[in-house]
């Protein structure tokens, strides 16, 4: 499966196992089990997007929200659960306008899943951890 490394956006080629003891980029040669949500770019979204077999949940968010610095501490907890099941991403929409715009973002924080370069569900509003790891969970 393709997997993008969660530090240089490599694409890399893994092998599908049910969990993993080590994986590391091609490129970089640093982890791709790292599960910390990568920040995205108007450059690099369709890039992680579709070349990403595993799902992508893209949390559009700013830096002057309430609920989303409430959620952002669950959307990263939640992403260590998921190491290679799951790429977990952020859009902040003050500096990716268009990015907002072209996904019709109207109110934040919205989550949105990827699969196969496709939207297959959004949702809006602020998720405690369980909740987050229940709908990541749906996706996989």
């Amino acid at each position: 499966m393709r997997v993008v490394c969660p530090h240089c956006l490599a694409v890399n080629n893994v092998p599908k196992k049910e969990s993993y003891k080590k994986a590391n980029c091609g490129k970089c040669k640093q982890s791709l089990l790292d599960t910390k949500p990568i920040e995205l770019t108007q450059a690099a979204f369709d890039e992680v997007i579709v070349n990403s077999d595993i799902p992508v949940i893209v949390d559009f968010w700013a830096p002057w929200c309430g609920p989303c610095k409430m959620m952002a501490p669950n959307f990263e907890k939640a992403a260590k659960k998921f190491p290679l099941k799951v790429l977990f991403a952020k859009v902040n929409t003050e500096n990716e306008q268009n990015l907002g715009a072209r996904f019709g973002i109207r109110s934040i924080p919205t989550l949105m899943i990827f699969k196969n370069g496709q939207e297959v569900h959004r949702v809006s509003g602020a998720l405690d951890e369980n909740s987050l790891s229940q709908l990541v969970s749906q996706f996989i």
